[in-house]
């Protein structure tokens, strides 16, 4: 499985666990909810679907709206065909969820994981946030060397491009260190409470008061490094 169609699955998987969609409405979702799938098309999700209906992930089911039922008749075409998680697919999903491996932190793959943190454990999203940071700060030490090596050699355009990427990444990790501060905050305070509630809190969705993810790979904004 190649890493981009890694992610379209996760994505996939992850938008149908909140309700079942349509092929239409699933490729609606990933291009506006999803910066990563800006440019996407039925052609390329389609095989995804099938794919995870055959792994037994997905059920397909015919729609059952008034206007699903008069499609048929009316165009001749066959009804819209509804994509529902399975018990065994939302258990993959969950799975999925839980690895904080090297290819969470890069940029696609970072995105995608980042518009899933709400159905994401505390402690996973610790450490995905802490390796992206790792990731960039990495990044950005490599560009600084290189800018410094070959700035007598570039042209005034080149160097104001070159310095724009790293404001770029250091944008994102001012934005990462407020979020992981935020989540350490937030399991500081739970932790005061009762040992039950304190327990739930670990494997909750809840975020609390994150920053906004201004520099968030995949997203319309200055800060994006998402290719």
């Amino acid at each position: 499985m190649s890493r981009r169609s890694g992610i379209l699955e996760f994505a996939v998987l992850g938008l149908l666990r909140e309700s079942p969609m349509h092929g239409y409405e699933l490729r609606k979702r990933l291009n506006t909810s999803l910066g990563v799938f800006r440019a996407f098309s039925y052609g390329t999700l389609y095989p995804c679907l099938k794919t995870l209906v055959v792994n037994g992930w997905l059920i397909e089911e015919p729609g059952n709206t008034r206007e699903d039922a008069l499609a048929a008749p009316l165009t001749g075409r066959r009804a819209k065909i509804v994509y529902r998680l399975t018990a065994e697919g939302k258990e993959h999903f969950e799975e999925l969820l839980s690895q904080t491996g090297p290819d969470a932190y890069e940029d696609e793959h970072f995105a995608a994981r980042f518009a899933f943190f709400g159905q994401t454990s505390r402690d996973v999203r610790m450490r995905v946030l802490e390796g992206r940071r790792s990731r960039l700060e990495e990044r950005l030490e490599k560009m600084r060397t290189s800018l410094a090596r070959t700035r007598e050699r570039l042209d005034d355009y080149t160097l104001e491009l070159q310095r724009h990427g790293m404001e770029s990444v250091e944008r994102e990790v001012r934005w990462l260190n407020e979020l992981i501060e935020s989540e350490r905050a937030g399991r500081d305070l739970k932790g005061s409470e009762s040992g039950e509630s304190a327990q739930q809190d670990t494997t909750s969705g809840s975020a609390g008061g994150l920053p906004r993810p201004r520099d968030l790979p995949g997203t319309d904004t200055p800060g994006d490094t998402a290719t």
